[in-house]
């Protein structure tokens, strides 16, 4: 799945990096709704729809910390 035209980038939730692995966790507008993505840069892991609620954020997070544990740095 790619982005279409219409998706504008919002938000940058994390940065990450393994080895010279790169995922970004981002939220895009489509339309009125608003969708949270898992991404490397050639390709989107997951993406759902995302409320700008506290839930959806520490679900976003808990899933940078898992990474975090298993070896990925965060990236500045």
């Amino acid at each position: 799945m790619t982005h279409s035209r219409g998706d504008h980038r919002i938000a940058t939730l994390w940065q990450l990096a393994w080895r010279n692995q790169h995922l970004s966790c981002a939220v895009y507008r489509e339309g009125d709704a608003l969708r949270l993505t898992v991404e490397s840069p050639t390709s989107v892991i997951v993406t759902e729809a995302f409320e700008m609620q506290p839930r959806a954020l520490a679900r976003a997070h808990a899933l940078r910390d898992a990474l975090m544990r298993r070896g990925w740095n965060a990236v500045p």
